[in-house]
Formats: structure tokens, C-alpha cells, sequence
């Protein structure tokens, strides 16, 4: 006896429906599980459903890069003394030195750490050639408080103000008051340093030029090799997220910079013959944006919120770019799709006791909604997913 045309219907959708593997978003499913009848036929077997409601929200898509996650900056200290004193004490990696403090020590003697973009190279005293090194030095005694501005003028003259300046510090830091700066009193780096790789040793001798430590800005960022196939996707000052190593845990970063010099991902210093920096194409920690040598740019993110960098350094993290987003949509969860034998999908809307099956179009897919459109759909509206 031939089945009723309803029935017949039912089970070209039910033939002719496409399986996807995401189960429904969380906190979308509602109500009680159901038992669907039994199809025609002894073989057709029972299938549990339960139902979900349609929403309206907001929905991206992201691609991943990796990367790694280190400090912005690349600083070298060097020793300008001439070879005769010996270090009396060394900073540990990782530690962080800011302006004024002891960077090392040289025969009992701090080295301290100034602000500035030039290295100390001269004695700076009454009646020294004018230079720009003059200035750095009055900026950092005023931002350390030994003198004001109102009587020091930060200029490249050596003026009777700078010197009183340095003998105010001098006196209060335990040095023999000369109102004169030598080389080797203090070191100069564009700003604080978090400290890498300590290269002298204690008890070793100072030897003029020679590389006392490496260090960084204390400034977390992550580098990452971004495919050049997928570089239109993202600029400076776009908004990223980055996940942090355990997989899980994710903080918002911006787009710093991205390099236009091209390199391979597999491997090698960037095309402008610079230093790789962390999670450039060859620096370590960095897995690249793809596979075998595909061709990347250098592409630097620093985190909104820098302390959730903790004390990782080279740590490979992934960076989240926004692909597509769709606003304020109509959504269902991806498995509530019936794909229709005539082509297109439809989603089978609950009311009561009653189903019956609704066209729709879809836009934006993410990892458990879809964007819908169709009549009659609304937020709140039910309709049939399977049970969990």
C-alpha cells in the first residue's frame, strides 16, 4: 500500500540530509529530548531530536597564525672601560632594571642605567666639546630628581648646572664627588631592560667593547610569520586575539606593525638582512602561518592587558584574525540544517506537537552557528536538532 504523500516527503529530507559533526552551541538547546517515530519499514531506525531556539547575535570567523610570544627590542651593553677592572656582580636573566639602578658592577662600583638612544663613549665634564650625549645625561639627572628643570636646561652645552647635577648624584648614590661623568659609571638603553643573556662573568675582567649582557624592552609582543595569501585579512591597528600556550586562555593584542619584506616560513632571516624577531621566520619558538616554505611577512601584535604574558618568553601562542563577521543575525546551530533532496537546506520548526519544514538561506558559518534566513523565523522560534 503506497505511504501518504506527507510521509513520502519526510523521508526524501530525511535521505537526502547531510550530517555535520559540531553539536549545538551552549546554552541553546531547550527542552526535554523526544523519541522521533519510526519511519515506514521495519529497517528505518529510531532517531533522538531535541530542539533549540533561533537567536540573533553576532557572528565571526577567524583564522589562526602562529606565533611566539617574546619582548619587544633588542638592546646590547658593552663595556666601555679599558681592560683593568673586574666584575663584582652580574644581573640574572630575566630580571628587570630600570632608570638609575645597577645594571653590574665593576670593582665594587654599581653601573647604573640611564635612558638614552646613545652609548656613553666620552668623560663628561666642564669644558667637553657640546654634543647631543650632553643632553641625554641632564635628562636622566633631572628624571631622577637631582635637579629641576627650572635651574638645569636640558641642552648639549656642559653648563655649571650639570655638574652640580652629578655631584647632587654623586653624593646621594655613595660615588667620590668629581661633578664628572667617565665611561664605564653608567650604561645607556632606550629605556628599561629585562635582561637575556648575561655574557661576562663574575670575577671576570672588564674588557673595553666587549658584550657585558643582551636585553629586551620589558614590552611582551608576539611575533608571527603571517602567509602572504592571507596578509589582506589584517593591518596595523586591527584587533586580534591571542591564545596563550595552555590552549585555552586568550587575551585581546593589536596589530603593531607587519613587514614588508617577504620571507619563507620555513626558515631564514627576513629579506632586509634584520635580526628575526620572536616568531619571525627563524627565531625560535616560531612554527610560521603555514606549511613547508610558504611565503610570510613579519607580522608584530602587543597585548591589550601585557600582564597576561606572565614570565612567558618564546612561548608559541596562536594569533586570532578575524576573517568575517556578520551582525545582529538570525542563527541556529549548525546541525539543525536539513539539506533538502532538491537542493538547498531547510530547518524543521517545532510548535507544540506540530514540525513543519522551513526554507533557508545561509551566510556566515562559524564552528556552531550558522546565519539563517526564512519565514516566519524569529528569536525564540524552535526548532528540531539532534539530542546530546
Amino acid at each position: 500500500m503506497a505511504e501518504p504523500a506527507g510521509r513520502l516527503r519526510r523521508r526524501a529530507v530525511l535521505a537526502g540530509a547531510v550530517i555535520f559533526p559540531v553539536g549545538a552551541a551552549a546554552g541553546v538547546l531547550a527542552g526535554t529530548s523526544v523519541l522521533r517515530p519510526a519511519q515506514a519499514g521495519a529497517a528505518a531506525s529510531a532517531v533522538h531530536v531535541a530542539t533549540a531556539q533561533v537567536v540573533r547575535t553576532d557572528l565571526t570567523n577567524t583564522v589562526q597564525v602562529s606565533g611566539s610570544l617574546g619582548y619587544a627590542g633588542s638592546y646590547t651593553i658593552v663595556a666601555p672601560q679599558p681592560g683593568t677592572g673586574t666584575y663584582t656582580a652580574l644581573p640574572s636573566p630575566g630580571q628587570m632594571v630600570r632608570r638609575g639602578q645597577r645594571l653590574y658592577e665593576v670593582d665594587g662600583t654599581p653601573v647604573v642605567l640611564f635612558y638614552g638612544a646613545r652609548p656613553e663613549w666620552r668623560a663628561l665634564g666642564l669644558g667637553v666639546i657640546d654634543g647631543p650625549d650632553i643632553a641625554q645625561l641632564d635628562a636622566n639627572l633631572i628624571a631622577l630628581g637631582y635637579a629641576s628643570p627650572a635651574w638645569l636646561t636640558v641642552s648639549d652645552t656642559f653648563t655649571a648646572a650639570t655638574q652640580t647635577a652629578i655631584e647632587n648624584w654623586q653624593a646621594a648614590t655613595g660615588r667620590t664627588v668629581t661633578g664628572t661623568v667617565q665611561p664605564g659609571d653608567v650604561a645607556y638603553a632606550p629605556g628599561p631592560v629585562r635582561v637575556g643573556t648575561v655574557t661576562a662573568s663574575v670575577g671576570g675582567v672588564v674588557q673595553a667593547g666587549v658584550t657585558v649582557l643582551t636585553g629586551t624592552s620589558p614590552v611582551p609582543v608576539v611575533g608571527a610569520a603571517l602567509p602572504v595569501s592571507q596578509e589582506y585579512l589584517v593591518k596595523s591597528g586591527d584587533l586580534v586575539t591571542v591564545t596563550l600556550p595552555d590552549g585555552t586562555t586568550t587575551t585581546p593584542g593589536v596589530v603593531a606593525s607587519i613587514s614588508s619584506s617577504v620571507s619563507s616560513a620555513g626558515g631564514g632571516a627576513a629579506s632586509d638582512g634584520s635580526s628575526p624577531a620572536p616568531g619571525s621566520p627563524g627565531s625560535p619558538g616560531s612554527s610560521g602561518g603555514g606549511s613547508g616554505n610558504q611565503s610570510a611577512v613579519q607580522m608584530i601584535v602587543r597585548l591589550t592587558h601585557p600582564a597576561a604574558a606572565g614570565n612567558l618568553d618564546q612561548a608559541p601562542v596562536e594569533v586570532g584574525i578575524t576573517s568575517a563577521q556578520a551582525s545582529g543575525v538570525l542563527a541556529v546551530p549548525v546541525n539543525a540544517l536539513v539539506a533538502l533532496a532538491g537542493g538547498g537546506y531547510a530547518v524543521e520548526v517545532v510548535q507544540g506537537s506540530a514540525r513543519h519544514l522551513v526554507a533557508v538561506q545561509t551566510g556566515l558559518f562559524t564552528s556552531t552557528l550558522v546565519q539563517v534566513t526564512g519565514t516566519g523565523l524569529s528569536p525564540g522560534t524552535a526548532v528540531e536538532v539532534p539530542a546530546q
